[in-house]
């Protein structure tokens, strides 16, 4: 997608002590992206429309509609009236089971559940996270300084949040950025799973609250330590705890809080 759909000018006044002055400002797009499997239309989600493939492929993954890269056969950008179609031909024993619990999603910027018609599917049972690294918290902290270093759209619009992956040797990578903070950790986990990357050797970080479905996304890919920039939720605490995962939040130049498996942090 180019950077003319990404970012868009627009004309604001700003207002500094004492002064009034017409201006333009940069903002980040918005727009509805629908995830089509093998024709049907699954899921319409609110999203910066920059690394879809990645989007597409994360989110695929980590709402179980397929097992693994090799189920997704081919997926295809095509630009709508009203948004972006997102077109993925799977396996069709995948797409069988998607038929059979298939759900209507109306996705809203930093809305994970929204459109989910169960209780069971809101909540669902996570798998444990077998291995994870061991890190420093101040290996941790350095990480944090480079992903926001690598944050070029929130550079020019204070308005996305990113994910970012740092692996056992203290390297960041797969810095994926949109607006809404669930598209941002679909698209690193998209993104690494096409290049067959280990989930079990390093940590996700978030520019946001950690939320239950951040974990969950965490847990359905494997990965075993998760670190916020804010806080966390109590739901958050409890699923993190029960799958093996280390949580942790508030992570700022001045400190951070584990509030699961603190081994893993040192």
């Amino acid at each position: 997608m180019d950077g003319n759909r990404v970012l868009s000018d627009v004309a604001v006044v700003r207002w500094r002590p004492g002064t009034c002055e017409q201006a333009v400002d940069i903002v980040a797009e918005e727009v509805p992206v629908a995830l089509v499997y093998n024709g049907i239309s699954h899921a319409v989600m609110l999203a910066t429309p920059a690394d879809l493939e990645d989007f597409a492929l994360g989110f695929s993954l980590t709402e179980e509609i397929v097992g693994g890269p090799n189920e997704v056969y081919d997926c295809e950008i095509v630009e709508a009236e009203n948004g972006i179609r997102v077109e993925l031909t799977i396996a069709s024993e995948s797409f069988g089971n998607l038929k059979m619990r298939r759900r209507n999603l109306a996705g809203r910027t930093g809305c994970g559940l929204c459109g989910t018609d169960s209780l069971s599917q809101a909540v669902r049972i996570l798998p444990v996270v077998q291995n994870a690294p061991v890190f420093a918290a101040g290996v941790v902290h350095a990480a944090f300084d480079e992903m926001e270093k690598r944050q070029t759209l929130k550079m020019k619009t204070g308005a996305t949040h990113a994910a970012a992956w740092l692996d056992i040797g203290g390297t960041v990578s797969f810095v994926r950025e949109d607006v809404g903070r669930h598209n941002a950790l679909d698209k690193m986990i998209g993104a690494m799973a096409a290049q067959g990357k280990d989930f079990s050797q390093g940590a996700a970080l978030v520019t946001s609250r950690a939320s239950y479905e951040m974990v969950q996304k965490c847990a359905m890919a494997g990965i075993g330590m998760l670190a916020a920039v804010s806080a966390p939720t109590a739901l958050a605490i409890r699923m993190a705890d029960r799958a093996n995962i280390t949580l942790a939040g508030f992570v700022r130049k001045n400190g951070l809080s584990v509030y699961t498996h603190s081994h893993r942090l040192v």
